[in-house]
C-alpha cells in the first residue's frame, strides 16, 4: 500500500530509504526529544534502523508514519501520522492493539502549524479511509505545544497516566464523534 496525501502546505508520503538525513537531523536532536524520553539518536545507522522499522509497519500493519515534506522547498520537516500500538511492549495507559496519532518535527520547522495540519490530514486518513473506530493520543503534561494540537484536532482528554516516571495526557477521539 502506498501513502500519499496533500495539505495546503505539505506532502504526507511513506517514509523512504532516502530520507535518512532528515531522520537524523530530527531524531539526533536533543530538544525534539525533550519530551521523548531525552534518548537522542547518535548515529545514521540508528536512523536507518528507524526507517526499516517503519517500512516494515506499513508491509506488515498496513500504517505507519509518514514523511512530512514542505511543498515549497521540498525539505524534509518531520514525520506525521498514524501508528498502530501492538502487543504490550507498545502498549500505552493499558491499552495494547490501539491506533495512535502522533507527529515530530525538526525545530527549525516548529510554530509555522505544520504539526496542526498534518495532524488534520492524517486523522481525517484515518476515520475516513482506513475506517478506524478509534484514535488515541497521548502528550506529556509538561508538553504544553503537544497537548495543544491533540485538543486543537479534536481528541478528547480521558486521563492522565504514568509512564517512565512522567505524568502524560491521555487522549482519545471516536470516528462517531469526529468533525461535531
Amino acid at each position: 500500500m502506498q501513502f500519499y496525501l496533500e495539505t495546503e502546505r505539505l506532502i504526507l508520503r511513506e517514509l523512504l530509504e532516502t530520507d535518512i538525513d532528515g531522520i537524523f537531523e530530527l531524531d539526533s536532536n536533543p530538544e525534539v526529544h525533550k519530551y521523548l524520553g531525552n534518548n537522542p539518536i547518535k548515529t545514521k545507522k540508528k536512523a536507518e534502523e528507524i526507517i526499516t522499522f517503519v517500512r516494515n509497519q506499513y508491509k506488515e500493519l498496513g500504517i505507519g508514519r509518514f514523511a512530512c515534506i514542505e511543498k515549497s522547498t521540498g525539505e524534509f520537516i518531520g514525520w506525521s501520522g498514524l501508528k498502530l500500538n501492538t502487543g504490550k511492549k507498545e502498549g500505552l495507559n493499558g491499552f495494547t492493539d490501539f491506533i495512535d496519532i502522533g507527529y515530530r518535527l525538526i525545530p527549525r520547522f516548529w510554530g509555522k502549524g505544520y504539526a496542526s495540519e498534518s495532524a488534520f490530514a492524517t486523522l481525517n486518513f484515518g476515520f475516513t479511509k482506513m475506517n478506524y473506530e478509534t484514535i488515541y493520543g497521548a502528550a506529556e503534561i509538561e508538553n504544553i505545544g503537544s497537548n495543544k494540537i491533540l485538543q486543537k484536532i479534536g481528541l478528547q482528554f480521558q486521563n492522565e497516566f504514568i509512564y517512565d516516571d512522567v505524568k502524560v495526557n491521555w487522549y482519545r477521539l471516536t470516528r462517531e464523534d469526529y468533525g461535531k
